[in-house]
């Protein structure tokens, strides 16, 4: 998956703080992001009057965490992989990872849960169904583990290959192979 540059920018970034410009005015909470400026979230009126023709995320809560609608993301990045919730009958997905419950062991299935279980491959949070990340977040976190793994594995690929050709065998192909021989039994006892 290639990063957006301004995904970063999005995971980072804490909404929902009271807009500064606005604090008079209702719905005045900063919960839009900006995908051309990437700056600092801000709230609607800041958008009509800042943000008029640049391409916007709006960024919702869900039991105080932030989410944002499919339809939304999936038109400005690949989202495949991650768990999406329908909340308000919006399909959504989590930004960041989530806290596990407290009374959870990090992925360990429940014996009231179903048998067959699904967990994100960073955090090992249950999911619903089979994806591979809980979240945005995570997703980022697991692909950029996946590229540096590939990275150190091709590396080493090279390495070997270079080496492969400089240095002699260190067996000879006749002794590589040698046989056991023929077996000798203990004596008889008499």
């Amino acid at each position: 998956m290639e990063e957006p540059k301004w995904l970063e920018g999005l995971l980072r970034t804490k909404f929902f703080n009271i807009c500064l410009r606005h604090r008079e005015t209702p719905r005045n909470e900063c919960n839009m992001f900006c995908l051309s400026c990437q700056n600092a979230p801000f709230c609607i009126y800041c958008r009509s009057s800042l943000h008029i023709d640049h391409p916007i995320l709006q960024i919702r809560r869900s039991s105080y965490h932030d989410v944002v609608r499919v339809s939304e993301i999936e038109k400005v990045m690949d989202i495949g992989g991650v768990q999406t919730y329908v909340i308000n009958s919006a399909r959504v997905l989590f930004i960041n990872e989530r806290p596990h419950p407290k009374n959870s062991s990090h992925g360990a299935a429940s014996s009231t849960t179903k048998t067959i279980s699904y967990f994100c491959e960073t955090c090992c949070r249950t999911l619903l169904d089979p994806f591979r990340f809980c979240s945005l977040g995570c997703k980022v976190k697991g692909m950029r583990k996946n590229k540096e793994e590939e990275e150190e594995r091709l590396r080493k690929e090279r390495q070997q290959e270079t080496h492969k050709g400089t240095h002699p065998p260190t067996h000879s192909t006749s002794n590589s192979r040698r046989r056991k021989g023929i077996p000798h039994r203990a004596p008889f006892a008499s």
